[in-house]
């Protein structure tokens, strides 16, 4: 099963960014298949026009179709999660989230922004149809430190918070025993339909 990190900061190199870098990179430890994708992969003029047939729009889609989780990641400006990532979710289909495990990941300049997550980008989440959304992971500016080197320094918390996030992910989206082999009988498909093989 494939994931999707999508990166919802104007700037490749951020805070939010970082947290999502983690969590992508730890999910792979973990097995599994990730894909990355963000604000920066969909030309402005496309955003802005809210260009729904435009190549990065599809593509977009298509990730996301076929992905069983999607991790977002976004920084809070102004009591609000990014502007330009709510243009990227409006390029997506009206219930492109429905049966999918949803991971938000934020970060912002003091601990009441945290509320942006609940109050702002969850009931956007929702109403792309997720009906699975995991409690967020939010940190602030001081927990989430970029070094001038490219380093990237998580507190302990953070890093707890977010390490119990992933492991969540991973065990909601690790094929069970059968499952594949049940959705694909043939045979079983054939003598339940009364069809021939």
């Amino acid at each position: 099963m494939r994931l999707l990190a999508l990166a919802g900061s104007p700037s490749a190199r951020s805070r939010s960014s970082a947290l999502l870098r983690h969590a992508y990179e730890r999910l792979q430890t973990l097995g599994r298949v990730v894909d990355a994708m963000g604000l920066l992969d969909i030309p402005a003029q496309d955003l802005v026009q809210g260009h729904y047939a435009g190549e990065a729009a599809v593509a977009l889609r298509a990730r996301v179709s076929q992905a069983g989780a999607v991790l977002i990641s976004t920084p809070v400006y102004k009591a609000s999660f990014a502007g330009g990532l709510k243009a990227v979710l409006d390029l997506l289909d009206e219930k492109a989230l429905a049966g999918k495990v949803v991971l938000p990941i934020a970060t912002g300049g003091s601990p009441a922004h945290l509320l942006a997550l609940e109050y702002g980008l969850k009931p956007v989440l929702s109403a792309l149809g997720a009906r699975h959304i995991l409690a967020g992971v939010y940190a602030t500016d001081k927990q989430v430190r970029l070094g001038d080197g490219g380093e990237v320094f998580i507190d302990a918390d953070v890093r707890a918070r977010l390490d119990e996030s992933i492991e969540r992910v991973a065990e909601l989206t690790e094929p069970q025993p059968g499952q594949i082999a049940a959705a694909f009988n043939l045979g079983k498909l054939a003598l339940a339909g009364g069809f021939g093989i």
